[in-house]
């Protein structure tokens, strides 16, 4: 397969792959930021006004959306109106050369213009065809798919907040950056199968059941105990300590969630005969009784800061961990050498989660601009084969 432009061949585990992403938002063009990190050719389809999250802001570097560029790095933008027949015949093009298509619109949306998985496969049989969706493509297939929503749907808000106050949303779009996961899972998976017996097919992933897989011990707590988890603000239903507890100065994060983590945190906290409490001992203890232990714990934590404790418990082998803000958060991932930051193109972004051995990760492209690639590309998919 020819490469989209003459530029040098990418490096990585995923070297080779053309990606058409038509996918927009969020869990799609996160998916194949990953797919472009590890490697592969990702071409990005927009429609002729881009991508809806180029508009979403403030924030904002150098007049563009952060939201947009924390997505969609190591990418080529093509601008394609699929309601013009030439544009959708250059769609119709790339998707025939593809190795893997990924998607987000309404299921059933993309057929009008021969880009339904039926159609790609007819013309490449080997294609991986990804599916995003809110709700799947059987009942709920007319049912837009936003993240609040599911959040809602799945129950996930309910388990969110306060017990005696309102539902909350998370703080991110889990279930869209989950969905996103999966949907990478699931093309990598088809790609071994594709390996072995040269066979496409259709990946299918919907932010409902991305959100109920992880909902995890709360789904098990109905489906396997027949129990409707509850609101219960930071604790944990099934662990104590697992939730913020005072300091001198600020409430820290102090999760020791077996026996003996919990004997050493006495010995830190200079109480090592709370271990021995009988009321105490084990874990189900603990957590019937955390209304008894929680000041006990709380009356030794008030006389140290919290990175005080942090230091002394983790070195004790306890997990902890301060409440940060964001920008404390990536300063402690440069603590522990992560190097949370990489620069592409001049764009600082957030280091892929996965570190190769052998097959290092490919920065090699920063967010494009709309259709930024669009003549060159146009001019690859018009040449003949």
């Amino acid at each position: 397969m020819p490469r989209p432009t003459p530029a040098p061949d990418r490096s990585g585990p995923l070297a080779g792959l053309l990606v058409a992403d038509f996918s927009r938002i969020l869990a799609g063009p996160y998916a194949t930021m990953l797919l472009a990190d590890l490697g592969a050719e990702v071409i990005k389809v927009e429609g002729p006004r881009g991508d809806d999250t180029r508009t979403w802001m403030p924030p904002v570097r150098d007049g563009v959306a952060t939201y947009y560029l924390g997505v969609n790095r190591g990418k080529r933008s093509i601008a394609l109106d699929l309601r013009d027949e030439t544009d959708a015949r250059l769609a119709r093009e790339l998707a025939r050369r593809a190795d893997v298509l990924i998607e987000n619109f309404k299921p059933g949306g993309l057929t009008k213009y021969g880009l339904d998985f039926d159609a790609v496969h007819e013309a490449n049989p080997g294609v991986i065809y990804a599916s995003i969706s809110g709700f799947g493509s059987g009942a709920g297939r007319n049912v837009p798919g936003y993240d609040l929503m599911v959040q809602a749907i799945s129950g996930l808000m309910s388990l969110t907040g306060d017990p005696d106050g309102p539902p909350y949303r998370a703080g991110i779009s889990v279930f869209d950056v989950m969905a996103g996961n999966h949907a990478t899972i699931g093309i990598l998976a088809a790609l071994r199968h594709r390996d072995a017996t040269g066979q496409g097919q259709h990946v299918e992933v919907n932010l409902l059941s991305s959100a109920l897989t992880g909902l995890v011990n709360h789904s098990s707590a109905y489906v396997a105990g027949g129990t409707v988890p509850y609101r219960m603000g930071n604790a944990h239903p099934s662990v104590f300590p697992y939730e913020p507890l005072p300091t001198a100065d600020n409430d820290l994060i102090v999760t020791a969630a077996n026996d003996g983590q919990f004997r050493k945190l006495c010995e830190v906290l200079g109480i090592p005969e709370i271990a021995d409490d009988p009321r105490f001992a084990r874990n189900a203890d603990r957590t019937e009784r955390r209304d008894e232990l929680r000041p006990i714990l709380a009356e030794q934590l008030r006389k140290r800061g919290a990175l005080e404790w942090f230091d002394l418990l983790v070195e004790a082998g306890v997990p902890c961990g301060p409440i940060n803000t964001i920008d404390q958060g990536f300063a402690m991932a440069e603590r522990f050498e992560l190097d949370p930051v990489v620069e592409v193109g001049g764009v600082p972004t957030t280091r892929h989660p996965i570190r190769f051995s052998e097959t290092p990760v490919d920065y090699r492209l920063p967010p494009p601009e709309l259709d930024e690639h669009g003549a060159e590309l146009r001019k690859w998919l018009e040449q003949q084969e």
